[in-house]
């Protein structure tokens, strides 16, 4: 089991951000420069090499080395996660969020004492699988991989050719061309096994996913079931304009936002008092729903 960040690093903020920063990047895409801190901190390169020799000499030892032919630090054999937990969830969302944001947390000091957040149970990915799918990802690669199903739950070998990378709130998976089925398709990252292989460049890339290039707006409104009172709530609970939340996503993407909301979606719930807002478009949506 990775071990976890000590609650009593003697270091300030910014630093155990970037020393966690250089140790998610460093695992799980194989590779750290300088390039990597200047870019996302605003630093200097010799501030962002010192930072990366502390980090190699007093936070975790023997964790980096340098390759020559990578231009930059890799993981060790050795490598264990001492300011991280080693979860892929940590790079993932790190992707995530741009620089502008990731800049505003490292200067701010929050007092969270007050506040609860519930979270959900990790869906185990190793770095084996993620970093050749990001490669392959941004090189728009083929890659030999074995994945199971719940409908195939034996190894089944496919040749996919990923694109991006999807957080819905519960779970991450990749999109992008499947071989086997002659089409774009989600794959979750927790149910691929084995190590990837990396191939040769395809024409099959994110140009030519259309429900994933394809933008559509989802029209959210309070059960009509419910009284006027009811639905006065409802809508200032959403922060609705006019009786409507409108919230633009992709089209492969809508049946994971209803999930978030609650809205089953191709189900109106029997108590309006249940599920409490309906999709308005549900009609103009229904190419893209699923379960």
């Amino acid at each position: 089991m990775p071990s976890k960040p000590s609650p009593k690093w003697p270091f300030r903020w910014d630093l155990l951000l970037r020393y966690r920063f250089i140790e998610t990047i460093a695992l799980w895409e194989g590779r750290l420069t300088t390039r990597h801190l200047c870019d996302t901190f605003g630093i200097g390169r010799q501030q962002a090499s010192k930072d990366i020799n502390n980090y190699n000499r007093a936070v975790g030892p023997h964790n980096l080395e340098y390759d020559k032919y990578l231009k930059g630090y890799k993981p060790t054999g050795q490598f264990t996660p001492v300011v991280t937990r080693g979860l892929a969830d940590e790079y993932l969302h790190l992707m995530a969020r741009n620089n502008e944001l990731l800049n505003v947390f490292e200067s701010l000091a929050l007092d969270v004492a007050n506040a609860e957040v519930l979270t959900h149970p990790v869906r185990q990915v190793r770095p084996e699988v993620l970093r050749p799918l990001m490669q392959a990802a941004r090189q728009q690669k083929r890659l030999d991989v074995d994945y199971v199903s719940v409908n195939h739950p034996d190894r089944e070998g496919r040749i996919i050719v990923p694109h991006t990378v999807v957080y819905t709130g519960l779970r991450w998976h990749v999109r992008g061309w499947c071989e086997k089925n002659q089409a774009y398709r989600d794959f979750v990252l927790s149910r691929f096994r084995g190590e990837p292989e990396i191939m040769n460049e395809s024409e099959h890339g994110i140009a030519g996913d259309t429900e994933w290039n394809l933008k559509v707006t989802i029209r959210i409104a309070a059960d009509q079931r419910l009284t006027a009172a009811q639905r006065e709530v409802v809508e200032v609970d959403y922060g609705m304009q006019d009786g409507v939340l409108e919230i633009p996503t992709r089209a492969r993407l809508v049946t994971y936002v209803l999930q978030l909301l609650n809205i089953k979606p191709t189900a109106i719930a029997d108590d309006p008092t249940a599920q409490q807002i309906v999709v308005q478009n549900r009609e103009e949506l229904a190419p893209w729903l699923f379960g």
